[in-house]
């Protein structure tokens, strides 16, 4: 299982980068309404996140210096699971439900983005510094996740958008709790 890490640490971003670019190439002819196709396009624009933010573990490195006062609070591991299963998942589930079920069921992927892209902005005013993964949250985070609740909004009603911020809003306080709690354990070790 560590020798699978870690070449998943090594190899991952260079995998969303590959994969970002095939899924924008065929965007062109991808044949969907234009709310699912704005939550087709989640996945490679999150790609596209994640290479600024993790190219040279920028992202995990800078957390535990400026936030976490040097601790490895942030793991390898902790970002394998976060964006792998996690954000690529949770996507692509978003992304079939929009489909099968209709765009407002998709509505988790734009909130995740919108989250995320605002947790970038805030750190980043607070720290007073660019912090990895900044200028995609707001050169394609934003655009993208308030045009697609936009488009869906119109006619998807409170309650999905409530669902799907809720969701967003619970993933990431489930990893701010993760990182939290071995941040502790390892202040008080």
């Amino acid at each position: 299982m560590l020798r699978l890490q870690a070449w998943l640490a090594d190899y991952w971003v260079i995998g969303a980068g590959f994969m970002a670019a095939s899924f924008i190439a065929v965007a062109p002819i991808v044949s969907l309404s234009l709310p699912v196709f704005l939550i087709f396009l989640h996945s490679p624009f999150y790609m596209v996140h994640q290479v600024e933010e993790h190219t040279g573990d920028r992202f995990r490195e800078f957390a535990n210096e400026n936030v976490f006062g040097g601790r490895d609070a942030l793991t390898v591991a902790s970002v394998l699971i976060i964006n792998l299963p996690f954000v690529w998942g949770i996507n692509l589930l978003a992304l079939y439900a929009a489909f099968l079920w209709g765009p407002a069921w998709g509505l988790v992927a734009p909130y995740i983005m919108i989250v995320n892209a605002l947790a970038h902005l805030v750190t980043s005013a607070r720290l007073r510094k660019y912090n990895p993964g900044l200028v995609t949250s707001i050169v394609l985070f934003l655009p993208l996740s308030v045009a697609t609740i936009w488009t869906i909004g119109r006619t998807a009603g409170l309650v999905p958008q409530m669902i799907g911020a809720a969701l967003a809003i619970l993933l990431h306080l489930a990893i701010i709790a993760v990182v939290t709690v071995r941040y502790r354990s390892l202040a008080n070790a």
